[in-house]
C-alpha cells in the first residue's frame, strides 16, 4: 500500500463514500480507511429525498435505483387514535419527491463499491490511532488490523466521516457535550408478516407512546418482508432491574397497542441492540488539515432520519470547499463550510427540540393543517422539511425556523 493520497478519509459509510466519488471525479486520489470489513450493521435506514440529489451529484443514482430497495413516499405519524400522514411529493420545495428505507449493510456496501469502481481505494481493516497535523501535512498512524502492522499514511487533507466512531474528535480532544437530554434507542430487525391491508410499506411510521409523550417508536419496512423496529425514550424510562434488552422492547411493544396489533404474527429473529446517549458534539467542525464530516461532528436524534442526510450534505459542502483549496483559492471553511451546514442542522434541531417538547407533536396531529395548507401551504413546508430540504431558505419554516414553528405550535394549541 503506498504511503500518501491527496485526501484521505476516514470511514467508507455514506459520509465518505459521497466524498470520495466527488473527489475523485475532480481528479483527486483519495484514500479510505474503513475499521470494519463490508457489509456490517449500522442504523439509520430510512433516507430522505434530499439524499437522493447527493447520490446523484455522486454519480451513484443509477446503482441505487437499482438496487431493489424499499421505497419511501412519506412519513405517517400515530398516536392513540390520531393519524397523521405526509407524502413527499406534496412537498413545498422542488426535488426529488421519493427516497428508500434501507438495510444499512447492503446500502453502505453498494456506496463503498461503487467508489472503488470509480478509482477509490478503500483500505479495509484498518483503524486510525494517531493523527498528527503539527507539521506540513497531515500524517495519520494507521493499524492493519489484520497484520497488526502500523503504517504512517500522509495526505494534503483528512476529512473524518468515521460516524459513531468519532476517530479525530477523540484524538484531537474535540469533543463537548451534547445539550439534549442522555436518551436511549432499543432496536432490531424482524420478519414482520404484516397482513394488514390498510399498511403502507411506502412509508416510515412513527408512533406516539400511548402515556409517554417523548417516548417514540419507529417502523421501517424493507422490500424483503423484513421490517427495523425500534423505540426512543430517555433511558431512566427503559431501566428495568432484571429484564434484559429483549424483555424490555417487548414490554413497550405491548404498551403501544396499534403496533402489537400491527405485528401480531412477527418472527423476531435479531438481537435486540441498544444504543445510548447518542447524541454529540464539538467544539469545531474543522481544523488545519481536517474537517468533520456527519456523525463525526455532531449526531441529534434519530426522530426525523436526518443523519444520513447532514452526513451527505457535509460532504458535498467539503468536497467543494476543499477543491478550491488544493486548487490554490483562498478559502474560509467556517463561512463555506460550518456555517452553510449547521443552518440545516439548526433547522432540524428546532423541530427535534419542539417534538420533544410536545409541540410539533400538537402540529402534526392538528387536524385542520390540511386547511391550513389549502391557504398558505404550511403543511407542504413542513413537509419539506420532514424530506430532509433544511437548506432551502425559501422556506419560511428554514429561513426562520424557530420564530414560525413556535407561532404554528400556539396557534394550533390555541385552535
Amino acid at each position: 500500500m503506498g504511503d500518501r493520497a491527496h485526501v484521505i478519509i476516514i470511514g467508507a459509510g455514506p459520509a465518505g463514500a459521497i466524498a470520495a466519488a466527488l473527489l475523485n471525479n475532480k481528479g483527486y486520489q483519495v484514500s479510505i480507511v474503513e475499521r470494519e470489513a463490508f457489509p456490517r450493521f449500522s442504523i439509520g435506514e430510512s433516507l430522505l429525498p434530499q439524499c437522493m440529489e447527493f447520490i446523484e451529484q455522486a454519480g451513484m443514482l443509477d446503482a441505487v435505483r437499482e438496487a431493489g430497495f424499499q421505497l419511501k413516499t412519506g412519513a405517517a405519524f400515530l398516536h392513540r387514535d390520531k393519524y397523521s400522514e405526509f407524502c413527499f411529493a406534496d412537498k413545498y420545495t422542488p426535488g426529488f419527491d421519493f427516497t428508500y428505507q434501507v438495510q444499512r449493510d447492503r446500502f453502505d456496501a453498494l456506496l463503498a463499491d461503487e467508489a472503488q469502481r470509480m478509482g477509490c481505494e478503500i483500505r479495509w481493516r484498518q483503524q486510525v490511532i494517531a493523527a498528527d497535523f503539527t507539521g506540513g501535512q497531515p500524517e495519520l498512524t494507521v493499524r492493519d488490523l489484520v497484520s497488526g502492522q502500523d503504517y504512517q499514511l500522509a495526505g494534503d487533507f483528512v476529512l473524518d466521516a468515521s460516524g459513531f466512531g468519532r476517530v479525530l474528535p477523540r484524538l484531537l480532544a474535540l469533543e463537548k457535550p451534547s445539550d439534549f437530554p442522555m436518551r436511549q434507542a432499543l432496536f432490531t430487525h424482524l420478519e414482520d408478516r404484516i397482513d394488514d391491508a390498510s399498511y403502507d410499506r411506502d412509508k416510515i411510521r412513527i408512533i406516539v407512546h400511548p402515556e409517554l409523550s417523548d417516548v417514540w417508536y419507529w417502523l421501517i419496512p424493507f422490500s424483503n418482508g423484513r421490517c427495523s423496529l425500534g423505540v426512543v425514550g430517555e433511558t431512566q424510562v427503559f431501566d428495568s432491574p432484571g429484564d434484559d434488552k429483549q424483555a424490555v422492547l417487548h414490554r413497550f411493544i405491548a404498551e403501544e397497542p396499534g403496533l402489537s396489533a400491527l405485528l401480531q404474527n412477527a418472527r423476531f429473529d435479531t438481537a435486540v441492540n441498544s444504543l445510548n446517549g447518542y447524541s454529540a458534539n464539538v467544539t469545531s467542525l474543522h481544523g488545519p488539515g481536517y474537517a468533520l464530516l456527519g456523525n463525526a461532528g455532531e449526531f441529534l436524534d434519530p426522530v426525523f432520519s436526518s443523519g444520513v442526510t447532514i452526513a451527505m450534505k457535509s460532504a458535498c459542502l467539503a468536497v467543494e470547499v476543499l477543491d478550491r483549496q488544493l486548487s490554490g483559492e483562498p478559502v474560509d471553511w467556517q463561512r463555506d463550510f460550518a456555517e452553510p451546514l449547521q443552518k440545516g442542522v439548526e433547522t432540524f434541531r428546532t423541530f427535534v427540540t419542539s417534538w420533544y417538547d410536545g409541540g410539533f407533536q400538537d402540529v402534526v396531529f392538528y387536524r385542520h393543517l390540511k386547511k391550513a395548507e389549502q391557504k398558505n401551504n404550511i403543511k407542504q413546508m413542513i413537509c419539506s422539511i420532514l424530506a430532509g430540504y433544511v437548506w432551502d431558505e425559501s422556506n419560511p419554516y428554514v429561513k426562520n425556523s424557530r420564530l414560525r414553528l413556535r407561532t404554528l405550535v400556539e396557534l394550533c394549541r390555541e385552535a
